[in-house]
This record gives structure tokens, C-alpha cells and sequence, in this order.
């Protein structure tokens, strides 16, 4: 138990002493910047379901089913 004792000590003295926290205005950013990828990804993604389906109806009117 001792060694799970220290390794929460360690994991908090890195965490409080260590780790460079962002500032709300960096947090904000990186926000920003992530919900615009997101956005980007999603209207990607959504461009190529609606192409795939209409490619597959079109093949499947072709071929007659």
C-alpha cells in the first residue's frame, strides 16, 4: 500500500509543481481552435455519407434493384 501512497504523493507534487497550466485566454484559443476543426471534420464527413449515398442509390437504379 506504501507504494500506492507514494505514487499518488508524486503524481500530485507533479501535477501541482511541475505541469504548466494554460491561462484562461490560451484555454480559450485552444478552444476555439478545436470546436473549428471539429466543425471542419464534421461537415467532411457528412459531405462524404451524402456522396457514398448517392453514388450507392445511383448504382443500385443502374442495376436495376
Amino acid at each position: 500500500m506504501s507504494k500506492f501512497g507514494s505514487y499518488i504523493q508524486e503524481a500530485y507534487d507533479e501535477l501541482m509543481h511541475k505541469v504548466t497550466w494554460p491561462t484562461w485566454s490560451e484555454l480559450q484559443q485552444t478552444t476555439v481552435i478545436v470546436l473549428v476543426a471539429l466543425a471542419i471534420t464534421t461537415f467532411i464527413m457528412l459531405g462524404m455519407n451524402v456522396a457514398s449515398e448517392k453514388v450507392i442509390t445511383l448504382l443500385y437504379n443502374l442495376l436495376g434493384k
